[in-house]
């Protein structure tokens, strides 16, 4: 595996890929990675000629009083996983190489950031959106793979790639779970040992969804009040929000729609802020 800090190298290497006639498959990262990361670079292993990664904790997606500082970083587990996995270039630019002096070029989507993660973390996506556009200028992939775990960023993701005619295919893959159920994620090392025991409340609470929609339930309030109950049993988490929305638009609905229903909340379990979805 190479390793690239560059991003003028990174794209030369990229342009060369192309002009061989051979297909990128790219992993955009934070790094600290698990098994959540490893099922993106084991799929574009699969179905590309040559894989590429970035780990990258992009500062302009964090608010002033969000964990930038704190964010978990291990760049040496991180390469020796990556390697394990045969992954050909990691690309691993600094914060001066992505922002210099003088940056002032920004990229937003519109309507789809105004909800949920949106509502809560309102800087969050228009820095999401300009990095993932740095990156796929940068490294040229034909196929880009993101987790739903992250259901609105990976939406927010497709409507830019369709609306700014990216010539990229964005693949989103399933959510990889620890054994009791609960999302994987680099936030999860936050977690003391009661928080991680009680963290287990957000997927409980969508297997109530689930439960509730497989026996005939369409309401979406009544659904959200059953959420709640279970998660407000548990004496740590504060439920930041639940919400029931469309797939393609993020609008709220009262009714649950077939093939349409995205169910996701944001709960503090203590300091650190966890998210989950179901994707109905």
């Amino acid at each position: 595996m190479r390793i690239v800090y560059e991003p003028y190298e990174m794209q030369e290497i990229a342009n060369k890929y192309r002009e061989w006639g051979k297909t990128i498959g790219f992993v955009p990262t934070m790094g600290y990675l698990h098994k959540g990361h490893l099922s993106l670079v084991k799929e574009a292993k699969k179905n590309n000629d040559v894989t590429f990664v970035s780990i990258f904790v992009n500062p302009t997606q964090f608010a002033p009083n969000e964990d930038l500082d704190k964010y978990p970083r291990d760049i040496e587990r991180d390469e020796e996983l990556l390697k394990r996995e045969g992954v050909d270039f990691l690309f691993y630019p600094t914060v001066e190489n992505m922002y210099p002096d003088g940056f002032q070029t920004y990229v937003s989507v519109e309507n789809l950031t105004q909800v949920l993660e949106g509502a809560s973390r309102p800087t969050h996506f228009r820095g999401v959106t300009t990095v993932v556009s740095k990156l796929f200028n940068i490294t040229k992939p034909h196929r880009a793979y993101f987790g739903k775990k992250d259901a609105q960023q990976l939406i927010v993701i497709k409507k830019m790639v369709e609306n700014l005619n990216f010539d990229v295919e964005i693949v989103g893959l399933p959510i990889v779970r620890e054994s009791d159920g609960l999302a994987m994620s680099s936030r999860n090392k936050y977690l003391n040992k009661k928080e991680r025991e009680e963290a287990v409340c957000l997927y409980k609470s969508l297997q109530k969804a689930k439960e509730m929609i497989d026996k005939g339930t369409d309401d979406a309030e009544t659904i959200k009040q059953e959420m709640r109950k279970i998660i407000e049993k548990y004496e740590i988490p504060k439920i930041d929000y639940i919400s029931i929305n469309s797939l393609s638009e993020l609008k709220e609905l009262k009714k649950i729609e077939k093939d349409n229903t995205l169910i996701s909340l944001a709960v503090f379990v203590g300091k650190t802020r966890l998210i989950d979805n179901l994707w109905i």
